[in-house]
Order: C-alpha cells, then structure tokens, then sequence
C-alpha cells in the first residue's frame, strides 16, 4: 500500500513540473464553453485521458515486472528500479550534454494530431487529447514507469499509474480553471523539492526488495512472493495446499 501512496505523493508533487511540460496544452484547450462547469467537464475529460494512457503505460510495464517476478527476480527488480530513480536525480547534471533528447521522429505525429483536435471543440476532442498527450516523453513519467515495473505486478502496476495521473489531476485542473497563477519562481522552487521525493520512493523500492522484514516498508521476501515460498517442511500444508489446487484430482493425493 505504501508503494501505492508514493505514486500519488510522485504525482502530487511533480504537478508543478508538469505545468511546465504540459501547462501550455493545459491553458490552451478547446474548451466548450467558459462557465466553471463546462471548465471542469472538459478539464477532468482532459487529464482523464491522460490518466488512462498512464494506467495503459501501468499495465504494459507492470506485466514486465510480473514477468521479473514470475523468474525470481522480483528482488533484484525492484532494487534496481530504486538505484534508477536515485540516480536519475544526479544522471542529468553529470550528462547534460551526452543523453541525446531528440525524439522528434516521435512526437512530431503526436503533436500534428493534438493540433488537429484543437479543431475540434468537442468533449471527444478533449479526451483524445489528453490521450495522446499522455504519450508524449515526460522524464516524471519514466520514472512513474520505474516505479510500475518494480511493483512486480501487473495489476499494481496499473494502480501505480493511475494514482500518479491522479496525483497531478488538481493542479492541472487548476490550471483549466484560472489559468497559470503560479510564477516560474514559484514552480522552480517547488521543482526543487522533487529530486527529494523520488530519492525516496527510490529508497522505499530499495528497501523492499532487500526484504529487512520491517513492517509495510520492507516485508520479508515470503510476503512479497507468497505463492512461491510455501513452507514445504510442513507436509501437512503442502498436502492442504495440492488438494486445493485446480485441477488436481483428490485421488493423487491420497496416492
């Protein structure tokens, strides 16, 4: 549950790196009508959207992490992911200029298509949009990624998604609503305390994957593998387990 928490808190926080990013499309939407409420249909149809591609994003990498989980490596996966969130805090200052950023080849559709949706002022139109907004490269999105792979489950990882779209969900309804009333001197400040939140949601995954057995942040590797660690020195629960299983007659059992 407490993975589940930082994905909110990961979104919650980065919001004010996604008004730079994404407050541009924010501010600029076709919406239909000015009243509030035709504001907040079209706002939440928006950011829907882009939650919906994040919990898509979820399920395709949290089946990765079910895949590292199903060969044992849950672990190791998610210590791993936590190393990559720490790191990438620092990575950008010490490759500035070597990380090639250009993804042009990909984006340049994607923003052709928004451009066309904004022809449209239509509560379909706006949906799409924050669709395909959700697929556009986003580095707090790389790292909700991490984060989804190294739930280990595919159904977490959809959760894990989800809750961090919904996490920046109030400050770009916000924006919707009265427009960008935070200065840049504002949101860099703000954008100063993300590194701290991902270090430690990187920690958290650290933490859990070297299973210290501490309580709700770090389980013991039967809890976060229960179906793998079946205590076997017990027959009588391995016996209680087999004949409970699908499929398997009771005959071979008592065989």
């Amino acid at each position: 549950m407490e993975i589940l928490i930082t994905a909110f808190v990961l979104g919650l926080m980065g919001s004010f790196h996604c008004v730079g990013m994404c407050g541009p499309i924010a501010l600029s939407l076709p919406l239909r009508g000015n009243n509030v409420w035709q504001k907040t249909a079209g706002g939440l149809l928006y950011n829907i959207g882009r939650t919906v591609t994040y919990g898509a994003m979820g399920a395709i990498f949290g089946l990765i992490g079910q895949g590292f989980h199903l060969l044992g490596f849950q672990q190791l996966i998610s210590i791993l992911m936590g190393s990559f969130m720490i790191v990438s805090v620092t990575l950008p200052y010490i490759f500035r200029n070597r990380i090639p950023g250009n993804f042009d080849f990909f984006t340049a559709p994607l923003r052709r298509a928004i451009q066309q949706l904004f022809r449209k002022r239509s509560y379909k139109g706006l949906l799409l949009i924050g669709l395909i907004n959700g697929l556009l490269p986003c580095g707090l999105v790389y790292l909700a990624i991490a984060g989804a792979i190294g739930t280990g489950n595919v159904y977490l990882g959809i959760a894990f998604m989800v809750l961090f779209g919904l996490g920046t969900l109030p400050m770009m309804l916000l924006i919707t609503w009265i427009g960008n009333i935070f200065s840049i001197a504002v949101r860099n400040k703000m954008n100063k305390i993300v590194p701290y939140i991902v270090v430690l949601i990187g920690a958290i995954f650290i933490l859990r994957g070297l299973s210290l057995g501490i309580p709700y942040l770090s389980p013991p590797a039967e809890k976060l593998t229960p179906a793998t660690h079946m205590n076997m020195s017990k027959p009588e629960k391995a016996v209680s387990a087999i004949k409970h299983a699908c499929c398997q007659p009771d005959s071979l059992v008592s065989k």
